[in-house]
């Protein structure tokens, strides 16, 4: 970790970047001259984006010379709004496009900005607590350091059903609560909340007065079922007359294109939800983001628009996973996850095998505990797993696969 009297101490109790770490565990090695490399530590699709972007962006070329402005384009706020509709079969009107839509340069801007949006100096008369869930996105812990928040990870295991265990949230721990972080489907396990999971979060974040930020970018990335979105289920309780505190009230949601679309490249999100904290939300990157620029959001607005390619885009993933159970069934734990793009594979120890990976098959890995902190025991769950990014063509990742289970 670097410090330095001159900045922030905060900046000083960043953990390294998972992969940064990576860079060290693996440097001075040399994979074997027989092995092609394949990398599939990062969560990056290597599918072709939709030949729309090209298009659109050559039709808008005009407006490159345009500051954009933050809240983006009446365009993009309605395709958005159109396809939380379609996609969670939302009533009409209950998403605004004008008043609970605010495009994001990709989500990872967004849920670090989350933090500094939703962290008072103190709640209940106490330091305000971030909740993530164990293992996380590093985008989580580093909003909540920087916000000045205490850091609460939630372990979440193969008994905890891969997220974190509401019940085990004690009443002290929810009152200082200022945002809880929930990524369904999870990375890396690929777990999917229920709708059962959800109203519990949603009742936990109104009676105790927190913002739940939903993170849910890999939403359209799933193996037998749909999974089901937290504004779905607000719509749900507030048909029933149960929305304690108004339909949208004291919740965000986080959509992206990258891995939707395979449009990583094109910086282009959205975060929905609770018309105050979306108001709020604009006022805070007025002065911190300078904004999506016309053209991409153009091209965004008619990716939310064409769910053809997205159907296309899933069956793809769909014959990895088929690739990857037949290398793999019945070995490091294997299992099909409900939604996103990854294994998660007990392999004993992380670092090792993940070091063993590049050397003896040119096959990179993250290990676990790069996503993890050390429970209170100071054991770390995630230290015997690693994480592997099925992003490649089918073929690849069935070479891949067969390589690891005969390396390991």
């Amino acid at each position: 970790m670097l410090s330095s009297p001159l900045v922030n101490d905060r900046l000083g109790r960043l953990s390294d970047y998972p992969f940064t770490r990576l860079a060290a565990l693996l440097a001075g090695i040399t994979p074997r001259a027989n092995a092609e490399p394949v990398v599939m530590s990062v969560g990056e699709p290597q599918h072709a984006p939709p030949a729309l972007i090209d298009e659109v962006l050559r039709t808008q070329a005009h407006l490159w010379g345009k500051y954009p402005p933050v809240a983006g384009t009446p365009e993009f706020r309605a395709a958005a709004a159109r396809w939380l509709d379609r996609r969670y079969g939302l009533p009409a009107g209950m998403v605004e496009p004008d008043r609970m839509v605010l495009p994001v340069a990709g989500t990872r801007e967004a849920l670090f900005l989350a933090a500094l949006l939703a962290v008072p100096e103190s709640k209940a008369g106490m330091r305000p607590a971030v909740l993530l869930p164990n293992p996380f996105y590093a985008a989580y812990e580093g909003a909540a350091v920087m916000a000045g928040a205490e850091a609460v990870f939630l372990t979440t295991t193969r008994e905890t059903g891969f997220l974190p265990d509401l019940d085990a949230l004690s009443p002290e721990l929810l009152d200082r609560t200022a945002l809880f972080y929930l990524c369904t489907p999870s990375n890396p396990q690929g777990a999917v909340a229920d709708r059962s999971y959800l109203t519990r979060a949603i009742g936990l974040a109104r009676r105790h007065g927190f913002v739940l930020a939903v993170d849910e970018c890999y939403a359209e990335i799933y193996d037998a079922e749909a999974p089901t979105g937290v504004l779905e289920v607000a719509a749900a309780l507030q048909a029933r007359g149960e929305a304690s505190g108004g339909g949208l009230a004291n919740l965000l949601v986080f959509h992206s294109l990258s891995k939707r679309s395979n449009a990583a490249g094109l910086r282009s999100g959205f975060v929905a939800g609770d018309p105050d904290l979306i108001a709020l939300f604009s006022r805070l990157r007025s002065y911190s983001i300078a904004g999506t620029p016309l053209p991409a959001l153009a091209a965004a607005a008619a990716l939310w628009d064409d769910d053809v390619h997205v159907v296309e885009n899933r069956a793809l993933y769909r014959a990895k996973f088929d690739a990857a159970e037949s290398a793999l069934d019945g070995r490091f734990g294997f299992y099909r996850p409900a939604g996103g793009f990854f294994l998660w594979l007990d392999v004993g120890d992380g670092e090792a095998a993940a070091a063993t990976l590049w050397r003896e098959g040119g096959i990179k890995v993250l290990p676990g505990a790069y996503l993890t902190r050390p429970d209170a025991d100071g054991v770390n769950r995630g230290s015997s797993f690693i994480r592997i990014a099925l992003v490649h063509d089918a073929a690849t990742v069935a070479e891949a696969c067969t390589r690891i289970a005969k390396i390991l």
